[in-house]
């Protein structure tokens, strides 16, 4: 497809990344000339310099002929501007970013009245997914496919615990009714898509995908503690805490925020009447055990500085046994912070991405592909994929031990007519199921791209 990317900032460059490696033709608009080129030139793309707000730029970056423009500079109403201009001169679809607070109770009609495809909050997109996490806590990460009825969770495998020095195919044996499979595991930094006689360690960071009921009798039979968290503390107070504190409320969650400035406090506390908002130093180690550090059920990271998120966490994982999540908003380190025990970190700018790259690849599904939902896992390393099943797949009534599947590549999950299957060699998928497939090979775009 052909894509228009407006503003070169860390979302946009990460967009230019994911969709050119899919092989989309990608054309990038930018005031920074510099950067703009820098950036075209690494990703092989097109850059235009100019205001992306610009009718003018937009048709020199070819708006007309354009499938769908992504506007994600770091002003919204210029976001706005520049999907409507595109609507009007090549009726394409239309994504901006769109971050202010205030516009968040306006999105529907934002949208119905400007003719917006969809518009991503990234700071509220990242309070959600914590808030999810926080339901589930024993989780490090959850995603969801077939309209939440198949979830994939990571999670670390702790010492003690009965699936240690375990063969996967004998996991049948340890656990009853738990129809789950493990799709990937994370060990010493490597990654491995695992066979039957693959052997479970302590530590090891396990993903499995089952439904959301067999998950819980999962995690509850290996003795591993799943019940929603009762309490949380959050520290900063942007958007991010601000979004995240009235999910949790509402989920009748005890929540503390701490923030040092004065005035943000008292906005807070007109904001969040439910919520403790505490004025203080977010290193003052005496003032965080005083709140209650060592007690609480959660811990939330998410000041504006990553050095701070980190050492708070570490501070945290240290003095309590708290469900902690740590926002990190720079990625050039990502390996070296996701190997630091740090409980769940949240990259906003990955969440931000990856959904426009799911709605991108819906669009793709009305025109050829036929992938419903994607997400990237571990470093970018490992795909998750949702594939519809079409008639005319080749893939459609063989039995999965018949299939000539690609190395490293799992199909974990069949939705056939809403029920959730876990597929044996003998099962096979038909004309309207949908399929979750884990892979290192990159890029698939057709589920017949699953056969060498």
């Amino acid at each position: 497809m052909q894509i228009i990317i407006v503003g070169c900032g860390n979302v946009g460059v990460t967009l230019t990344a994911q969709l050119s490696g899919e092989g989309h033709d990608i054309t990038i608009v930018d005031t920074n000339a510099k950067k703009l080129h820098l950036i075209a030139s690494k990703y092989d793309v097109k850059g235009v310099v100019g205001n992306g707000a610009s009718y003018l730029t937009l048709l020199e970056a070819g708006i007309e002929s354009a499938d769908v423009i992504i506007a994600v500079t770091s002003m919204d109403e210029q976001n706005l501007l520049s999907c409507l201009f595109a609507r009007k001169a090549g009726g394409c679809h239309t994504i901006a970013r769109v971050r202010n607070p205030e516009y968040i109770k306006e999105i529907n009609y934002i949208k119905e009245e400007l003719g917006i495809s969809m518009i991503i909050n990234p700071e509220y997109a990242a309070a959600t997914e914590i808030a999810r996490l926080l339901r589930f806590p024993s989780a490090i990460e959850i995603n969801t496919f077939a309209k939440g009825k198949i979830e994939l969770l990571k999670f670390k495998l702790p010492e003690g615990c009965k699936l240690c020095g375990a063969q996967l195919k004998k996991i049948g044996l340890l656990v009853n009714k738990c129809d789950v499979l493990i799709c990937a595991v994370e060990r010493g930094g490597e990654v491995v898509i695992p066979d039957g006689n693959f052997e479970l360690a302590a530590g090891d960071l396990v993903s499995i995908v089952t439904s959301p009921a067999n998950a819980a009798r999962f995690f509850k039979q290996i003795n591993i503690e799943t019940n929603q968290v009762k309490d949380a503390i959050i520290v900063g107070g942007g958007a991010v805490s601000y979004y995240l504190a009235g999910q949790l409320c509402d989920m009748g969650i005890s929540v503390v925020l701490m923030e040092k400035d004065h005035s943000r406090c008292e906005e807070l506390s007109e904001l969040l009447p439910k919520a403790r908002i505490i004025n203080g130093d977010e290193i003052d180690r005496d003032l965080l055990l005083e709140i209650g550090i060592r007690d609480t059920e959660a811990f939330a990271a998410l000041t504006g500085i990553d050095e701070e998120n980190i050492m708070l966490s570490l501070f945290a994982k240290r003095h309590s046994n708290a469900k902690i999540v740590t926002k990190v908003n720079r990625i050039s380190f990502d390996e070296i912070v996701d190997n630091m025990d740090l409980g769940s970190v949240i990259y906003p700018r990955y969440i931000t991405s990856e959904y426009i790259i799911q709605y991108v690849r819906a669009m793709q599904n009305s025109i050829g592909s036929n992938v419903e939902t994607m997400y990237k896992l571990i470093g970018d390393r490992v795909e998750a994929l949702e594939f519809s099943i079409r008639e005319d797949s080749p893939v459609v009534g063989k039995p999965l031990m018949e299939l000539n599947l690609k190395p490293n590549l799992l199909i974990c999950s069949i939705n056939h007519q809403g029920k959730v299957i876990t597929p044996r060699g003998q099962d096979m998928m038909q004309v309207g199921d949908t399929v979750v497939v884990v892979t290192t090979n990159l890029g698939l775009n057709d589920v017949k791209d699953i056969l060498k």
